[in-house]
C-alpha cells in the first residue's frame, strides 16, 4: 500500500461527462510529496463490483470513490481531505453529504441533523445546499454516494446489492462495523457540484431499500 497515493474511482458510461469530471481533478493541488491517479471503470453492472475491480487494482492508501457527474470546486481539496485523515485518525471515510443518524426507514434524506454541502441544478443555474454551519467535524452515519473518501480498504457488497441503489448507505454502515468512524467536513461553500440533472432512475430504489434493511437492522437500532 502507498501511504503517498490517492486514487479517483470513477465508474463511468458518459466521455462528455467524464472529460469535464478530468479537468477539475486535474487542477486540484497536490499534497507535498503526494501522487495521484485517475481510475476510469467502464460497463459495471453495479457500483460495488466496479468499485471493488478499482479497489483491487490500485494500490493508493487514499481512494476517493466519485460520480462521473461531480466537479470538485474546491482546489484544496486533497489537502483538507488529508488534514482530516490525519487529524482525525479513526475515521476511515469522508462525505460531502451525510446525516448522524439514519431513518428507520433507510432514505437518507428522511434522518436528522444533516451536514455538509452541495451544489446541484436547479431550472437555470446551480443552486448551493449547506445543510449544516457550525464549524465543525460532524460524524456521520451514513453519507451520499456521490463522493466517497477513504483511507482503508474494505469490500464494498457486490453480494447484496448489484445494481446503483444504497451502495453508499450499505458502505456506511460496513465502515462502522470495523469500527471506523465516518465524518462531514463543515463547509463554507460547497466543495462540489453534483451536476445529476435531477433526472432520478429509482425503478429498483425499494428492492435494495428492503435488501438494506434486512441486512442491517440490527446496526440501526444499535446506534439508536
Amino acid at each position: 500500500m502507498n501511504d503517498y497515493k490517492i486514487a479517483f474511482i470513477i465508474c463511468t458510461n458518459d466521455e462528455i461527462m467524464m472529460k469535464e469530471c478530468r479537468l477539475y481533478i486535474e487542477r486540484l493541488f497536490v499534497p507535498k510529496g503526494y501522487t495521484t491517479e485517475i481510475l476510469e471503470i467502464h460497463d459495471a453492472p453495479s457500483m460495488t463490483s466496479g468499485y471493488n475491480r478499482a479497489m483491487r487494482q490500485s494500490d493508493a492508501r487514499y481512494k476517493i470513490y466519485l460520480h462521473q457527474d461531480v466537479f470538485i470546486l474546491n482546489r484544496n481539496f486533497l489537502n483538507n481531505l488529508m488534514t482530516i485523515f490525519h487529524s482525525c485518525q479513526n475515521t476511515g471515510m469522508i462525505g460531502m453529504v451525510g446525516t448522524a443518524q439514519l431513518s428507520l426507514s433507510g432514505i437518507m434524506w428522511r434522518g436528522s441533523s444533516y451536514a455538509g454541502g452541495v451544489y446541484t441544478p436547479s431550472d437555470t443555474l446551480y443552486q448551493e445546499e449547506i445543510f449544516d454551519e457550525n464549524g465543525k467535524l460532524m460524524k456521520a452515519e451514513a453519507i451520499d454516494g456521490f463522493l466517497m473518501a477513504t483511507c482503508v480498504d474494505i469490500p464494498w457488497r457486490e453480494d447484496l446489492f448489484d445494481g446503483f441503489d444504497f451502495y453508499d448507505i450499505s458502505q456506511s454502515f460496513e465502515f462502522r462495523r470495523h469500527g471506523y468512524d465516518i465524518a462531514v467536513p463543515d463547509q463554507e461553500y460547497a466543495w462540489c457540484v453534483h451536476d445529476d440533472g435531477k433526472i432520478l432512475n429509482l425503478l429498483y430504489y425499494n428492492h435494495y431499500r428492503k435488501i438494506f434493511l434486512k441486512n442491517y437492522a440490527e446496526d440501526m437500532k444499535i446506534s439508536r
